[in-house]
């Protein structure tokens, strides 16, 4: 699940590391693209056959050394949906966030979503 994923990408960048390796599943690559286009990734790459599938993670740095991705926030879990219009999508942290969200036309950004209505 996309849990998952997103907690290993959060401990790898706090152990400063370069990859991330994750099984792969359709839902979390299309989360990863979606974080690749907004800037917060390097790069994804999905490789194996079958049930061995994975997806290689390259992990952003800044010029500093830190993090791009700061933090990492899960506002629905499986045990709990969260349905909203796109109407009340809001700015994330005074605009210097973003939000990953499951729509019927697919996985986008919060900013996609407002624009696809």
């Amino acid at each position: 699940m996309y849990h998952d994923t997103l907690i290993r990408i959060q401990n790898n960048l706090a152990r400063k590391r370069s990859k991330v390796k994750a099984p792969y599943s359709k839902f979390d690559f299309n989360i990863l693209e979606v974080l690749v286009k907004a800037g917060y990734l390097d790069s994804i790459q999905k490789r194996g056959r079958g049930i061995k599938r994975i997806i290689d993670i390259k992990l952003k740095y800044d010029e500093g050394g830190k993090p791009v991705i700061s933090g990492i926030k899960f506002i629905s879990r499986p045990s709990r949906g969260i349905y909203s219009d796109y109407r009340s999508i809001r700015k994330s942290h005074q605009g210097y966030g973003d939000y990953v969200l499951s729509t019927p036309k697919g996985v986008m950004s919060g900013d996609e979503a407002k624009r696809g209505k």
